[in-house]
């Protein structure tokens, strides 16, 4: 599991510039202007092979009593309550402030790992004039400039350092304990908890016909016909505009957590509601992850033949990314349909965990490049020789060649769609990484 980092801050301190810097992106919108940041900004991050979910938040004023500060200051306060560690950002340039007092005040009194950062360092001498920062008792005072990148890595280095379980993710990745972690992931309100439910039985966890009714992601053990199963009951992922109520404060990151922890995400889809944005970021997101996913649609028996031909067809055209993974129609409080969608998740399961020998990789390789070569690009043509399995949930395919740089993504399709035939692969995106062998003479030539 990824820990979680939350940035906190007044206004206009680089919150949103440290963000984009920690996330390697530009999601965030940066200007130099007060509180251009509102809403949470989830980011995932990575340092050497440590990964970590950044939270960018808007300015914060912990007694905000009225209005939009109200609204940012609950923003803030779930991100604080979401994150493993807090990243305290303060202006170095600025100065001290009596709104930075508010803020220390209100981190110390929770009692969270906490990292005062100032920022907009550079070129400052950090002895000298960051010594106003310690009266905050926050500890050390660690001196950066989000906008050149000076003294980020070791603000990371020591943020993850205050979460014990932070470099223990891959070692607890590696463990099999031969149970199938699958995800039920969907917006609020489509049926996920009555679907586990109908599935254990029991009404086991709050179903309810209100937006919303879980809060939290839930794990709960299932066995079914001899297979183990840990069924994670996520909360519904709503627009970020849409997130304000303070018991939520864990729906998000729990959800994201859970998605990047399973082996297979059942994404559920509400039949009356149709396909939204907000399936298709959760299907994005769990595409970017690299986990197995099963379409289902749930309530179908709630609406006619016009509005499944239309719920179809928008199915084709803005979840056209997730042409692999298996659709299926259900009602989970009528139990229909339950049966072919445990044989697509265990079918999803077994691909996304497919071992796929050497000379059967290369064999498929070289029967593909007969049947159609790779274009020539100028004056190289890719020229593969073998290919070998990289990695499993989600399998890697790695070709080595020469020139492999120039193969076209059409091309690449094509590969993926004979390896996909060969081994059955359903359910579970394919990567195919390219290696180009190192040309000895290339030195020479340019001397």
């Amino acid at each position: 599991m990824k820990p979680v980092i939350a940035l906190v801050g007044r206004p206009n301190v680089g919150k949103s510039t440290l963000f984009n810097r920690l996330t390697k992106s530009r999601d965030a919108i940066v200007a130099d202007f007060a509180g251009l940041t509102r809403d949470r900004h989830y980011g995932n991050g990575r340092q050497g092979k440590r990964e970590f979910i950044v939270i960018d938040t808007g300015g914060f004023e912990p007694d905000a009593s009225a209005g939009i500060y109200r609204e940012m200051a609950k923003q803030t306060q779930q991100a604080v309550a979401e994150a493993d560690v807090v990243v305290f950002v303060v202006d170095a340039r600025a100065g001290l402030s009596a709104q930075d007092h508010d803020i220390a005040n209100y981190l110390r009194r929770l009692g969270k790992p906490t990292v005062l950062v100032a920022n907009k360092a550079e070129g400052m001498l950090e002895g000298v004039q960051l010594a106003e920062f310690y009266e905050l008792a926050l500890g050390e005072v660690q001196a950066v400039s989000a906008a050149h990148g000076q003294g980020v890595r070791s603000l990371v280095d020591r943020a993850l350092d205050l979460v014990p379980w932070a470099g223990e993710e891959s070692e607890d990745a590696g463990e099999d304990s031969g149970a199938i972690r699958l995800a039920v992931a969907g917006r609020p309100n489509a049926g996920k908890s009555t679907l586990i439910n109908t599935w254990l039985g029991e009404e086991r966890l709050v179903a309810f016909d209100m937006p919303g009714t879980t809060r939290d992601a839930i794990t709960v053990p299932f066995e079914r016909g001899g297979q183990r199963y840990e069924l994670i009951d996520t909360a519904g992922l709503r627009r970020r505009g849409k997130v304000f109520e303070a018991i939520e404060k864990f729906s998000v990151v729990k959800t994201l957590q859970a998605i990047e922890s399973a082996h297979v995400v059942l994404l559920l889809i509400d039949a009356t509601q149709g396909v939204t944005d907000q399936d298709a970021h959760i299907a994005g997101y769990a595409l970017e992850s690299g986990r197995a996913v099963v379409l289902a649609i749930n309530k179908w028996d709630a609406i006619d033949d016009y509005q499944r031909q239309m719920l179809e067809r928008s199915i084709e055209t803005r979840l056209a990314f997730l042409k692999f993974a298996p659709l299926h129609f259900i009602s989970a409080k009528k139990r229909q349909g339950l049966g072919p969608l445990w044989t697509a998740i265990g079918e999803a399961y077994r691909s996304a965990t497919c071992k796929m020998p050497t000379p059967v990789l290369t064999r498929v390789l070289l029967e593909s490049v007969q049947f159609q070569s790779p274009k020539r690009a100028g004056g190289y043509r890719p020229k593969m020789r073998y290919a070998h399995q990289g990695g499993m949930n989600p399998p890697v395919i790695v070709i080595h060649g020469n020139s492999l740089e120039h193969v076209s993504d059409a091309y690449k399709r094509f590969l993926e769609g004979r390896f996909r035939k060969e081994f059955k692969l359903v359910g579970t995106p394919l990567r195919i990484e390219f290696k180009t062998a190192h040309n000895p003479y290339a030195d020479k030539q340019d001397a």
